[in-house]
């Protein structure tokens, strides 16, 4: 099978095709056929050499993808409601970026009714982060207020439409004017050019002085410290990136008077069985507003997997330069074949 190999860590252009025997699926396993495989910020800090894969996962990046059921473990693909030729969409540990990939059948959905198979790329790594660490960790409920650092993401773009979903408000903040717009576009209720504007005094102005409940942060370093600031009493910090740095300092007395919790995870390294229970609330809750249009994913570029670009020896390192950019708005996706 066609891979995107990652040959040394390094920029972009370390991703170029390669081959790889056909995987096999073992007990509770399904061997998906990829049409297309989403990218997300952690296959970059892998292709940097700062996020390994966990023990036993493909040595090539990849965390969600989307394609057809060609074999699996029959009684697990029964129990679960699937069969071959069904097309799924899948959260795995690596190697999403492959014409084949193994997955295990507790992390598959079903591509919601009416979905390609780039927009079902685009959906489990964002929704399965913003599930388990908005509504699970966040306790998120609705009328409450949701500050997300970093709106225009793919994180950012998925945690807008599902808080208003589920009946939130919302405050992003984004790096430009356009990105503000395009997130207010998708539902939030206030966006804050972080640029331009200190994004705890507006926020504060913004909910007349109360603060927020949850703040979702891909940021954390200083960060941290500001938005322990601006947290509502009973209020929640989730951290689930650490792009501004891992050392960060907060008022503790806060943290005590306000009755704060500073929280956060990673998804990657969590057990097959944490992950089904996440897929299990997203198919219940979610599932449905996806299919009633609700929540639309947000797609800003698709480039083939394996063809150069525009310079580059992939289409994979092409669109791990545009993440790098930070100039787009949603999801990358690389497909594989007719997607």
């Amino acid at each position: 099978m066609k891979i995107i190999d990652l040959h040394s860590f390094g920029a972009p252009e370390v991703l170029v095709p390669g081959t790889r025997p056909d995987p096999v699926p073992g007990a509770g396993e399904v061997l998906i056929r990829v049409r297309a495989s989403g990218i997300n910020r952690p296959d970059v800090l892998q292709r940097n050499g700062a996020y390994p894969p966990p023990a036993g996962a493909p040595e090539w990046p990849g965390l969600e993808v989307a394609g057809t059921i060609e074999a699996g473990d029959a009684q697990a693909m029964a129990q679960a409601g699937f069969k071959p030729g069904d097309r799924v969409c899948a959260l795995v540990a690596g190697g999403g970026y492959a014409e084949l990939c193994v997955a295990p059948v507790l992390q598959c959905l079903p591509v919601p009714q009416g979905f390609t198979d780039v927009q079902a790329a685009a959906l489990p790594e964002t929704f399965f982060t913003v599930w388990s660490n908005v509504f699970d960790r966040g306790r998120l409920q609705a009328g409450e207020t949701l500050l997300i650092q970093g709106g225009s993401s793919g994180i950012g773009v998925t945690a807008i439409q599902m808080a208003k979903a589920a009946g939130a408000r919302v405050i992003v903040t984004a790096g430009s004017d356009d990105k503000c717009q395009a997130c207010l576009q998708l539902g939030a209720d206030h966006a804050i050019n972080y640029r331009t504007h200190d994004f705890g005094a507006e926020a504060q102005r913004l909910t007349g002085g109360r603060g927020v409940d949850v703040v979702l942060d891909m940021v954390a370093g200083d960060y941290v410290a500001r938005e322990v600031e601006v947290l509502a009493e009973d209020g929640r910090l989730v951290i689930i990136a650490v792009q501004g740095g891992v050392n960060s300092s907060l008022n503790a007395g806060l943290v005590l008077r306000r009755r704060l919790t500073v929280t956060g995870s990673t998804l990657r390294p969590r057990p097959i069985e944490f992950k089904g229970r996440i897929a299990a609330s997203l198919k219940k809750t979610v599932w449905p507003w996806l299919e009633s249009g609700r929540i639309v994913p947000v797609i800003h570029s698709v480039f083939d997997a394996c063809a150069p670009q525009e310079g580059f020896p992939s289409g994979a390192a092409r669109a791990h330069a545009l993440m790098e950019s930070n100039q787009h708005v949603g999801k990358i996706v690389i497909t594989w074949g007719q997607a």
